[in-house]
């Protein structure tokens, strides 16, 4: 994402220096970076700073099965398929069926395919029908309904696991008194993981907010 989409949450000087001095990404993910500008809406793709933040938890958590609700183009779930266990899996859900397959064939390329199973539908009907236990979640999608996807998701979580919940600062209006629909959605999300003694969590000020969740 550009360095002026969110103003509020990070100043662009000190984002410009953390991106120039972080690792840089895969040739796969320049590849599906490089497709996703030809989207409707490309500011919603993880892009290279958060899509680093999501590989190196992976790698840290060493997941054997992670879920990601919202695919979009996959640039995300490729980031998160790098700290697989060997065998592991990325299940992904995409509601819209236009953006499936977007990036099959530069998975395909570079032999991650059999890494990443992607599923078409709504998450609140598949994530129910799911027979995995996950260690690694990658909430993506539907931002008025992250508590209703979260409350499904809980039951399939390994002691441990470890939840990544994107947008939780909506362009920092969360915490201003102009925040809007989506952004109530979001803060009502966070006000609930705050208060559920089931889990511990930090919410940080990357990209758009994330919000990071351990189940204990």
């Amino acid at each position: 994402m550009s360095n002026d989409q969110f103003p509020q949450i990070t100043s662009p000087l000190i984002r410009e220096y953390c991106e120039a001095f972080s690792s840089e990404q895969s040739d796969a993910l320049k590849e599906i970076e490089e497709r996703s500008k030809s989207t409707n809406d490309p500011v919603m793709v993880s892009g290279p700073f958060l899509g680093k933040y999501l590989s190196l938890i992976s790698k840290i958590v060493s997941p054997k099965y992670i879920l990601e609700v919202g695919t979009f183009t996959g640039y995300g779930a490729l980031c998160l398929s790098e700290g697989l266990q060997e065998g592991g899996k990325v299940i992904t859900i995409e509601k819209s069926k236009e953006m499936m397959d977007f990036s099959t064939d530069i998975y395909k390329k570079y032999n991650v395919d059999h890494k990443i199973i992607q599923q078409h539908g709504d998450a609140t009907e598949l994530i129910p029908q799911l027979d995995f236990m996950f260690d690694l979640v990658f909430i993506d999608a539907a931002k008025r309904k992250y508590i209703e996807h979260f409350e499904l998701i809980f039951p399939k979580l390994e002691k441990g696991a470890v939840v990544l919940a994107d947008n939780v600062l909506w362009k920092g209006k969360v915490a201003s008194v102009n925040n809007d629909k989506l952004g109530e959605g979001l803060h009502a999300f966070n006000e609930f993981i705050k208060n559920d003694d089931r889990v511990e969590n930090i919410i940080i000020p990357i990209d758009d907010g994330l919000n990071l969740i351990r189940k204990k």
